[in-house]
């Protein structure tokens, strides 16, 4: 129970971590590769703040990882969370199978 309870409350936090434009634009950003905060503020023709606060979403959901070079920080796909996101995906996809084949009539 306590194992369910956990995946669940990990399954949330990517939903929600995945549940915005700019945190979705930001991974599209991070598929080609490893990217510095600067490089990822101009891409967005906006400020620092906005796409810091968004990293720090994306980086406690696990979905980035970083990694501090001086003063700049760098940030990347974090292959594991991408790995658990395709766990989540593949168990809702095998119960609505089953649900279909199971289906009840009220």
């Amino acid at each position: 129970m306590v194992a369910m309870a956990s995946s669940l409350k990990k399954a949330a936090e990517l939903i929600h971590a995945l549940s915005d434009g700019t945190r979705l634009a930001l991974l599209e950003r991070l598929k080609g590769g490893e990217q510095c905060v600067c490089e990822l503020t101009d891409a967005m023709k906006t400020g620092q703040s906005r796409p810091s606060f968004h990293l720090k979403v994306l980086k406690d959901a696990g979905l980035v990882e970083d990694r501090r070079e001086g003063r700049w920080v760098y940030y990347s796909l974090s292959s594991q969370a991408i790995e658990e996101l395709e766990d989540l995906v593949d168990s809702l996809k095998k119960a609505a199978k089953a649900a279909g084949s199971t289906r009840r009539w009220c």
